[in-house]
């Protein structure tokens, strides 16, 4: 036996796939379901592919009993309103677009898993993340990018402090979905042939669904506004900056002889703001409440991924004397991209490569025209 892991059950295949490769490599494997959100009546069929969702905790525990080990559910629903939904809800307010699967790893899913296992008196906290740890020579250890790259989650798991990445293992990390599912399938693991999760897990899936989330938790904030073109006409009306994004084309409102794209959101005026799409290069973006792995030093070459579908952009990653500072963090960066990048968005993450190693991150603060 090689000690206690407590493996983070979603009730979806690659957790399930996880706990039993470990208990195949003679790991004691303790299940553990956060629940953390009352889901809405249009969250899908019978709830299920909705992270953590009531359904998918049944599931989760199905696993466990097919595998033969215990499996416990926690109630972190309170941490999770005040840690991640209420920041998602100002952040759209405020004319950004969150990143809250980031801030849900870093300031819930993880902290709690490890509190989990110091109780548990598990060494160690596995997960279904597409993502890796590589050992360095002088026995640091680093988070690198899952060998499936449509899949990989290493960008939301960037701010992982080194303590608890030392302590974090992912079992599916060297495989591909497609073989996560097989293998699933192979093993008859409860709910291996169900669909994917979404990919933020509290919002429901009717049209306008982010907009609404917002205006009900608003408290009275959301206020109409301007559209504005480039020339600082105004061509229509909004009923809040939450509904637009930078890069948005569709539903803007407004009709025009060439395309239109939103360029800025500006909460201090209530504007929306649009442009050609060449308006939305950007040759530099300033970093707030970074964090940079053991040993990176700046400047520093890296390529850059600046949302989640972003596969990267080659640039320089330096310090700033603009921007918030995060406890032991690195404070504020500015990083100057090779080429323009296309709509980099406030409140958006950016994350720093080297190669397949995650270098650090932090929160998208502004983006300095091409």
């Amino acid at each position: 036996m090689k000690g206690r892991v407590i493996v983070a059950m979603s009730g979806g295949v690659d957790s399930a796939v996880a706990a039993a490769r470990l208990l195949d490599d003679g790991h004691e494997v303790v299940g553990v379901t956060l629940h953390l959100w009352d889901y809405p009546d249009d969250a899908g069929p019978s709830g299920h592919g909705r992270c953590c969702a009531p359904e998918d905790q049944y599931d989760a525990r199905r696993t466990a009993d097919a595998l033969g080990f215990p499996h416990y559910t926690f109630d972190r629903r309170a941490l999770f309103a005040e840690a991640v939904v209420a920041p998602f809800v100002a952040s759209y307010l405020a004319g950004e677009t969150p990143s809250p699967c980031a801030t849900c790893n870093r300031s819930v899913k993880l902290r709690e898993l490890f509190a989990l296992a110091d109780r548990l008196g598990a060494a160690h906290v596995a997960t279904g993340h597409y993502a890796r740890t590589v050992r360095a020579d002088d026995g640091s250890v680093h988070l690198a990018q899952g060998r499936d790259r449509t899949k990989d989650q290493s960008y939301f798991l960037y701010a992982t402090p080194p303590a608890d990445l030392a302590r974090m293992l992912f079992p599916v990390g060297e495989s591909t979905k497609a073989e996560v599912r097989a293998e699933a399938v192979a093993r008859r693991l409860p709910g291996a042939e169900k669909g994917e999760s979404q990919e933020l897990c509290f919002v429901g899936t009717k049209p306008h669904a982010y907009a609404a989330f917002v205006e009900a938790r608003a408290e009275g904030k959301v206020r109409p506004g301007a559209i504005v073109d480039h020339e600082g006409r105004v061509v229509g009306q909004h009923a809040g900056i939450h509904h637009f994004t930078v890069g948005q084309r569709k539903g803007l409102g407004v009709a025009g002889a060439r395309p239109a794209y939103v360029t800025r959101v500006d909460a201090a005026t209530g504007e929306v703001h649009l442009g050609d799409e060449g308006a939305l290069a950007a040759r530099e973006a300033v970093i707030d409440h970074a964090v940079l792995s053991p040993g990176v030093e700046l400047p520093r070459r890296a390529r850059v991924r600046v949302r989640y579908r972003h596969e990267g952009v080659a640039g320089e990653v330096l310090h700033s004397p603009e921007g918030a500072r995060d406890g032991d963090g690195a404070g504020a960066l500015r990083v100057r991209f090779d080429e323009p990048v296309r709509a980099i968005t406030r409140g958006q993450v950016a994350v720093f490569y080297d190669g397949d190693r995650v270098l650090g991150g932090g929160t998208i603060r502004a983006a300095i025209e091409a």
